[in-house]
């Protein structure tokens, strides 16, 4: 292949890299001692440059984010001016790149799904990213073929859709798994990066060995100070063999992985094909074109690599079904440096390296008009003004390629010199920002960064301080050893030398629901692209035409969190709030708004699809659609949607074979019930079917949750809140009493505490009277066996609170005899215990018992003393019940007027005797007069023995 002739070229007498081949050999048998792979290795690598720089179809290979490969493209084009550049992008991503004139650099390019069809359902949401920097030579290709009229940008890669295709479950398991980075670094988020030029040694041991005689700490460092600041000034052809070089140089190193190797080979094998098929529908002179692409794939080995390749054409298998959505979200040099494992701080020192060759070599950058782009189409006017007379005549074609490779290896490079000047304004404006950062900086501390980044230079082998040279020196004598405020002296070198520069997206690059955002939220009158907090003040009862804006805000809330945090106001059901304050960060988080973008034309849609789509899941419960008609009802105004979202809760109910949410569904239906009684004259009809579906539903599961282990004592404590708590609702509704009491009496649990919820479920249903129910108790005290469990006892009473609030008293009454009986050697290792249960267990019903303590007991500590309890009264009053029961004003009032009580007694189903009340003490009246008059007393006697038989 290194010996094929290019058409209409002269033959060659002498392979061009032959000299440089024997070199190599030469130099592998001197070195290597015995025969090996070396020799074929450096061989190949020649082979690779001789095929690449032969191909009829020009190959520009780039390393991404790269000065040097930026400088040479903009050289190039102006130069050859092609027609057509196929681009090493996601083809997908085309419709995109006319956007970037609306945008300020860096953005990212990004294709986005929810809804998957072909792939697992777990790796929902997809998200493929592409950063573009303005110091890369992909920015350079793409704003010299936007903006120079005939000239056509083809993206050749794989769609983003074979990207997830091709990738497997591990390594996407890896990468969910991956911690996110923090910040502006976050802002590509776990989204799958696009880059275009990979450069780095897949093999290790080949890393560290450079790093180590290098002298560097990071490959980016080694690369910016052995590659990049040799090829910033050298000529194309030399950048083109070199590029190349180190390519086929990383290629054959690298260990054999065959799932990556395959991925890559493919890539190749789709562009080549790709390419074909342009050329071959468009007709297009290969002459006139040029293919970009990085350096790893110019030195490709695969059959369909080149023009005249008679290989058949890659098959590209068909997409999957699933609907990406596209757009532009905001990058920074963080985010790029996370996305790709670069070293922090080389994307910003790569940008600032970029404007310093742009004015030492005197070269106009290409760059896209339009707003926000940082300034006009500059580098294509300068482009056409110098090529002009030239640029409709096609350009030349590539004859054989003359080796530049010998001449630059064997050439040591140029001493560069020590620019004092900018390393002192280095220091300079170090140590004034130092200043402002709380450090105890001076200029002292400016001639010893100086004089420590010349040492640190000298003794890497470097003839001048690198960046990174003087970063080292300035944390060496800046920071010494603490950092007074939140940003270390590395940071302030880092803002100083470029900084992290942030992007954002143009409105008019917005999706249509970020657009509708910001003009509905006009009225504020803030500058909501700012990457600034604002603070919005909301005055709705003096401004009520700002009250779509709250309403907007609230649900912009729900949908993104922190994008809009309220500091004064709540939205709640029956609440609105008179005044708001809100921190609204929408320009510093658009990416999120414009990933929101892709599911809606508004946000209410957005919302309402939400809903109903976590209504609908295989995993929703009752709990989620009551949350859901909650939120309906507040952010959407109810209406069908809420009557949707009800419907669809009481067929979850129906459905649900398990308690777990009891309570979730008890809190929300007695919110909403509130709500509708209080603003609707009846309750929704889906309502009612909820009520009496609970009611039949958790009677029905009652037994089955008494004797389940894995049923809790507060769902069941739930369960019995919804059937007391809304059982006139659903007895008036159609519901029957019997069917709850049938489910008490065939419930018989195991646990303590669910064995309390019964008695009090049972006294709350008349079927365990108090007494009973406090003898029971006195027994369990009295039980040394059953003391220990006694705690899950009390647990099992406190949430029966909330079904049976009277209740109350009994349980400070069973707390308190419980201290009061039990022993010290008993209560001190049981009342830790008892503790920690009723901080589990108890929840929100402890203040219950807190209030009705307050007010049983004294409130002044001396009162103490002479205190009687009052279930201590009540036991000392028992005994004469009956008879005081049977005397009183109360007594008396009803004997007198027997005719209201029998009328009320009747009307109750009750046929009671009549007793009249005798004296509860003192000697009977009867007696002196019977002992005075014995034969009266006899003969009545007498009679009342006749009538007896």
């Amino acid at each position: 292949m290194s010996g094929q002739a290019t058409p209409g070229a002269a033959p060659d007498t002498a392979p061009p890299f032959a000299a440089l081949r024997e070199q190599l050999l030469a130099a592998a048998d001197a070195f290597a001692g015995d025969p090996g792979a070396v020799p074929d290795i450096l061989a190949g690598m020649v082979d690779d440059v001789d095929r690449a720089l032969r191909e009829e179809l020009e190959i520009f290979p780039v390393c991404h984010h790269s000065p040097a490969s930026a400088l040479a493209m903009a050289r190039r084009l102006r130069e050859k001016r092609p027609t057509v550049i196929y681009l090493e992008l996601c083809e997908d991503l085309r419709p995109l790149l006319d956007e970037l004139r609306n945008c300020r650099l860096p953005v990212a390019l990004q294709a986005f799904a929810t809804e998957l069809d072909g792939f697992p359902p777990g790796w929902a949401p997809l998200s493929v990213v592409a950063p573009i920097t303005e110091a890369s030579a992909e920015y350079q290709a793409i704003a010299y073929a936007l903006g120079t009229p005939g000239v056509e940008l083809v993206l050749v890669d794989r769609s983003t859709d074979h990207v997830f295709q091709w990738l497997r479950r591990d390594e996407h398991d890896e990468r969910a798994a991956a911690d996110p980075p923090a910040g502006d670094a976050a802002l590509h988020g776990d989204a799958v990066g696009i880059e275009i030029g990979d450069l780095r040694p897949r093999f290790a041991e080949l890393e560290e060995h450079l790093l180590h005689h290098g002298r560097v700490r990071h490959w980016t460092e080694w690369w910016e100070q052995y590659v990049e600041r040799p090829l910033a000034g050298a000529d194309y052809d030399t950048y083109r063999q070199v590029m190349v070089m180190i390519g086929s140089l990383f290629r054959r190193l690298r260990p054999e992985r065959p799932e990556r190797d395959a991925r890559e080979t493919d890539r190749e094998r789709y562009m080549w094909t790709r390419i074909r098929e342009h050329l071959a529908t468009s007709g297009a002179d290969p002459a006139r074109c040029l293919h970009v692409c990085g350096a790893f794939h110019a030195a490709s080995r695969v059959e369909q690599f080149g023009l005249a390749a008679e290989a058949p054409a890659y098959e590209i298998g068909p997409r999957t079904g699933t609907t990406w959505r596209y757009g532009l979200i905001p990058s920074s040099h963080s985010a790029v440096e996370a996305q790709f494992g670069l070293a922090p701080g080389a994307v910003s020192v790569a940008a600032a390296a970029w404007q310093r060759a742009l004015t030492r070599h005197g070269v106009t950058p290409y760059r896209l008009g339009g707003r926000g782009s940082g300034g006009a189409q500059a580098g294509a006017t300068s482009g056409r003004r110098a090529g002009r007379g030239r640029a409709t005549a096609p350009a030349d074609r590539p004859g054989p390629p003359a080796d530049r490779l010998s001449g630059f290896l064997g050439t040591p490079p140029q001493p560069d010199g020590l620019d004092a000047e900018e390393l002192l304004g280095w220091c300079v404006d170090l140590v004034r920002l130092a200043r402002r950062n709380g450090y105890q900086a001076s200029t002292a501390d400016a001639i010893a960064v100086y004089e420590t980044s010349v040492l640190l230079a000298g003794m890497r082998g470097r003839d001048r301080p690198t960046p990174y040279d003087f970063e080292d020196a300035a944390v060496t004598c800046v920071e010494k050893d603490t950092v007074p405020g939140r940003r270390d002296v590395r940071r302030l070198c880092g803002i100083l030398l470029g900084g992290d520069r942030i992007g954002s997206v143009g409105y008019d690059a917005l999706p249509p629901l970020a657009r509708d955002l910001l003009d509905r939220l006009a009225p504020l009158g803030l500058n909501l692209q700012a990457r600034t907090n604002q603070r919005a003040l909301l005055d709705l009862e003096a401004n009520p035409e700002l009250r779509p804006c709250s309403d907007l805000l609230w649900i912009l809330r729900r949908l993104l969190g922190d994008v809009a945090r309220p500091i004064m106001g709540a939205r709640r059901l029956g609440e609105r709030s008179i005044q708001e304050s809100w921190d609204l960060a929408i320009g510093r988080e658009q990416r999120a708004i414009v990933e929101l973008g892709y599911e809606g034309v508004t946000i209410e849609q957005v919302l309402e699809q939400r809903l109903r789509r976590d209504a609908w899941a295989p995993t929703a419960t009752a709990a989620a659609a009551l949350e859901g008609v909650e939120e309906a009802v507040l952010y959407l105004g109810g209406g069908r949607l809420a009557d949707e979202l009800g419907a669809r809760a009481v067929e979850l109910l129906a459905a649900e074979r398990t308690v777990d949410h009891a309570p979730r569904v008890v809190r929300q239906i007695r919110r909403l019930l509130a709500h509708y009684h209080a603003t609707q004259s009846e309750l929704p009809g889906w309502c009612e079917e909820f009520v009496t579906a609970g009611y039949a539903h958790y009677c029905t599961l009652l037994p089955t949750a008494f004797a389940d282990d894995d049923a809790g004592v507060r769902q069941v404590g739930a369960m019995f809140g919804f059937l007391f708590g809304m059982e006139s609702l659903a007895l008036s509704l159609g519901c029957d009493h019997t069917q709850l009491e049938l489910a008490v009496r065939q419930s018989h649990p195991e646990a303590p505490e669910k064995v309390a919820l019964l008695w009090a479920a049972k006294s709350r249903l008349g079927l365990l009277s108090p007494d009973e129910l406090r003898e029971r108790c006195a027994e369990l005290l009295a039980n040394p066996l059953v003391i220990p469990a006694f705690p899950r006892y009390v647990s099992g009473f406190v949430q029966a609170l909330e079904s049976v609030p009277t209740l109350t008293p009994f349980v400070v009454e069973v707390l308190s005899r419980a201290f009061a009986d039990l022993p010290d050697a008993v209560l001190l290792p049981w009342l830790p215990r008892l503790i920690t249960t009723l901080r589990a267990d108890g929840g929100g019903l402890l203040p219950l018992l807190v209030r009705e303590a307050g007010r049983t007991f004294p409130a002044a500590l001396p009162a103490l003393d002479g205190w009687v309890p009052p279930w201590a009264a009540e036991r000392r009053s028992s005994a004469p019940t009956a008879s005081a029961a049977s005397v009183g004003p109360v007594a008396e009032l009803l004997a007198g007027a027997p005719a209201s009580c029998d009328a009320v007694a009747a009307l109750l189903g009750c046929d009671a005797g009549w007793r009249r009340p005798r004296p509860a003490a003192g000697p009977p009246a009867a007696g002196p007069l019977v002992a005075r008059h014995p034969a009266t007393a006899e003969a009545v006697a007498r009679l009342l023995a006749g009538r007896a038989r």
